[in-house]
């Protein structure tokens, strides 16, 4: 089964008829819901759903891949209410906007690596699979466009002793908050420049740690170092 978000005229509802047992088509605009049902009305395997994403369970379908061309300004959001369906996720493949997908598949070091990519891949593996040029849209947008695959890690945090992960995102976003600022400088105001001295990473940027150094240092500021 295949969750489809923004079905649009239903260009790529069609290619997943054809290839899934069942899609579930959210669209929130009701007159391009109108046209699906015209368009597909005679497809019984296929559920329109007039709705907000951002609004709904994408889990209550149960089990499915998630797919979908996103905007540009609810890309984050759609991502993260995708990644907490939990193991009902199989994957999700989506076209975003190409700087945004760089920003998601980056690793630790690179100029895109951020906020975006370590919550992202707490979650899910991360791929750039290709890139879509503007000329493959009528009209054609400004920007380029990628296609990016999510693949569940189904991590179980309680085996890395982050039972809950909300209070690491924050810490993550913590030393993030001034990019261009070594984690001594954004960490500080929370856990003193002394603790901080203990701390090898502390002179480093945030862009340089990988998810585990992550996880490791906060465990370590949060136990008291």
């Amino acid at each position: 089964m295949v969750v489809e978000i923004g079905a649009g005229q239903g260009a790529l509802t069609a290619h997943l008829l054809e290839r899934a047992g069942r899609v579930i088509a959210i669209e929130k605009d009701p007159a391009l819901a109108d046209h699906l049902r015209i368009r597909f009305h005679a497809e019984d395997r296929l559920e329109i759903v007039e709705a907000d994403v951002l609004e709904i369970d994408l889990g209550g379908w149960g089990s499915a891949v998630v797919a979908g061309n996103l905007p540009y300004y609810i890309t984050s959001p759609v991502i993260e209410r995708t990644l907490a369906v939990g193991k009902l996720l199989e994957r999700a493949v989506f076209l975003v906007q190409k700087e945004v997908a760089e920003r998601i598949t980056a690793a630790a070091g690179c100029r895109d690596y951020g906020f975006l990519s370590v919550t992202t891949q707490l979650y899910a593996e991360t791929e750039l699979l290709f890139g879509v040029p503007p000329g493959a849209f009528q009209p054609p947008p400004k920007v380029d466009s990628a296609v990016i695959r999510l693949t569940p890690r189904h991590r179980k945090l309680a085996e890395t002793a982050i039972v809950d992960p909300a209070p690491l995102l924050a810490f993550v976003g913590l030393c993030f908050r001034h990019k261009r600022k070594t984690l001594r400088n954004n960490l500080a105001p929370v856990f003193g420049r002394e603790m901080l001295e203990t701390v090898p990473e502390a002179d480093l940027r945030a862009e340089q740690l990988s998810l585990e150094q992550f996880m490791a240092l906060y465990r370590r500021l949060a136990s008291g170092g």
